[in-house]
């Protein structure tokens, strides 16, 4: 398979610049840049640059809005709703944790419901905003479906991703971030991408059969059978439902929705309202030592903590470059050259 490394600076610029001449404020094409470059430091690269492309067709579709009228329908000292007017989920998503973790900081708790967003990026960006600042930090989205519920072989539920995290003293903060399919739809793009095959059980073609190729995969699978399906459901009715915005039901009604729609939670919690931080962080990490102590299973050389790998990539690709298969180079030079943005070397 056929790549180029880049630096993530030089990615993010170049990201942002695109972004700006779809028709987004500069302030907000960097934050939609760093989050997406912030998803390929990790090496969450079914979030990251990949999906350039395809926030173009949706702008393009009238689906994402790259300059919206974001509004607070509702507050109260602990809970904020906002419509999003179809904004990039990361410029709005962004102003409402920042919200929720003022909220925190004065009532100990902050929760948020987002309507009418689009594609978020990777959700563990935005609970890792509440850890950064001390704070535990949640984040959930659900869309139209793309996901068989337990027990079908159609798009029944949507694959709802949920991403949670803490902070440590030692450690890095722990950032549980999953989708509840087995692979997020993401995984599938960057398989095209790559030009490679996907692994049985991730997906069904358009007819309800099992497929590995990626070109064919159409509905995606829940881990866990029942227990990812069931969550699924959970989580569309905290938010879609609980927003006054259902995706699900109607679309499986035949109605149409917005392309893009989604609507989502996120929420952050002051440990301090219940217990000593730095006491609860010193605790964190004796849960941390105390697994990753535990006798290794057969053909394991150690234990991972949520968000563990994902560190030790950023601390690679920060230094050696994040690397963009072709499929995805070629996709954002033809991005660049629709929207006259110069490609930047070695790109």
């Amino acid at each position: 398979m056929s790549q180029v490394r880049i630096d993530w600076k030089v990615l993010e610029d170049f990201t942002k610049k695109i972004f700006v001449e779809m028709g987004m404020r500069p302030e907000d094409a960097e934050t939609e840049a760093r989050v997406l470059v912030w998803a390929n430091l990790r090496g969450i690269d079914s979030h990251g640059v990949l999906r350039v492309p395809q926030y173009l067709a949706s702008v393009q579709k009238g689906g994402m809005n790259p300059d919206p009228d974001i509004q607070v329908l509702r507050e109260t000292p602990a809970v904020i709703f906002v419509d999003g007017d179809h904004a990039f989920g990361p410029v709005v998503t962004t102003f409402t944790m920042e919200r929720v973790m003022e909220k925190a900081g004065e009532v100990g708790i902050g929760w948020g419901l987002i309507r009418n967003t689009t594609h978020q990026g990777a959700m563990g960006y935005y609970a890792l905003l509440a850890a950064e600042k001390g704070m535990a930090g949640i984040a959930l989205v659900s869309n139209p479906p793309n996901m068989a519920p337990y027990g079908a072989k159609a798009r029944g539920i949507h694959n709802s991703p949920i991403a949670i995290s803490v902070p440590a003293k030692e450690h890095r903060p722990l950032v549980l971030d999953m989708a509840t399919s087995v692979a997020a739809g993401g995984k599938v793009d960057l398989a095209v991408d790559k030009g490679v095959s996907i692994p049985e059980g991730w997906a069904l073609d358009v007819e309800g059969n099992p497929t590995t190729d990626p070109e064919e995969a159409a509905i995606l699978l829940p881990f866990g059978a029942y227990k990812g399906s069931n969550l699924a459901i959970m989580f569309a009715c905290l938010s879609n439902i609980m927003a006054g915005n259902p995706l699900v039901a109607p679309t499986l009604a035949g109605q149409e929705v917005r392309p893009g729609t989604q609507n989502s939670v996120v929420a952050a919690v002051d440990i301090g309202t219940f217990s000593d931080l730095e006491m609860f962080k010193e605790n964190v990490d004796d849960l941390v030592d105390g697994i990753k102590g535990l006798p290794k299973a057969e053909d394991f050389d150690e234990i991972l903590m949520p968000g563990e790998l994902e560190d030790r990539v950023h601390e690679e690709r920060a230094e050696e470059g994040i690397p963009l298969p072709e499929g995805t180079v070629q996709n954002l030079r033809e991005v660049a050259e629709k929207l006259g943005v110069e490609v930047p070397e070695g790109l």
